[in-house]
């Protein structure tokens, strides 16, 4: 019954447009596993505030770090948690979904032909025609242009090298992946959980 008090009155906080001066919206928190690592880089996890003081109530999470911002019910004052940790471990799966994001973080979002990053769609290795499958193992991130030079022929066919083979990525390889892609804004009470492969601008 007392949680449930709380929930309902984390849900009656005001809203940015009844007090501007102190927007919660631009206040989200990074979520840590139990083990105190990010459950994700690419997209970072983070929650809207509402969702993080809803687990705070409900004791699935502990609080590391505050914004110097609060929230308000009529009994209630409570700093934004910028950096929560969930209390049970959530195992990732060992592979992750094969998802056209996926193929892109697995490949860099680079055409694995040609480099470019623009207009980047997804090509067959062996083409559909010839028997390739739609796999991991036989599609791999390619720019628009670039696939319509290969067309339905294999790369060897079209005089075209792929940068990588294409392999079923783990989780840990997509996550490592994905620290290379830092948002464009961290705050500064998340950078001690999270360790990007390039230095990160002020």
């Amino acid at each position: 019954m007392f949680k449930a008090e709380l929930i309902e009155r984390a849900a009656r906080f005001r809203s940015a447009a009844e007090d501007p001066a102190r927007n919660p919206a631009s206040c989200p928190s990074l979520v840590l596993n139990a083990d105190y690592t990010p459950l994700s880089y690419y997209p970072l996890s983070l929650w809207p505030w509402q969702t993080a003081i809803k687990a705070i109530f409900l004791d699935r999470v502990d609080v590391i770090a505050s914004y110097d911002r609060h929230v308000h019910s009529p009994s209630l004052d409570m700093k934004i948690p910028s950096v929560i940790a969930l209390k049970q471990y959530v195992k990732p799966s060992e592979f992750p979904a094969f998802t056209r994001f996926n193929l892109f973080l697995r490949d860099r979002f680079t055409c694995q032909f040609c480099g470019s990053q623009s207009h980047l769609t997804f090509d067959h290795v062996i083409p559909r025609r010839l028997g390739g499958k739609t796999t991991w193992e036989n599609i791999a991130t390619a720019c628009a242009p670039c696939n319509m030079k290969k067309g339905g022929r294999t790369p060897a066919q079209a005089s075209m090298i792929l940068a990588s083979e294409p392999i079923r990525p783990t989780h840990w390889q997509l996550q490592q992946h994905g620290k290379q892609f830092p948002p464009n804004y961290l705050h500064e009470t998340w950078r001690d959980w999270l360790y990007w492969d390039i230095e990160l601008e002020e």
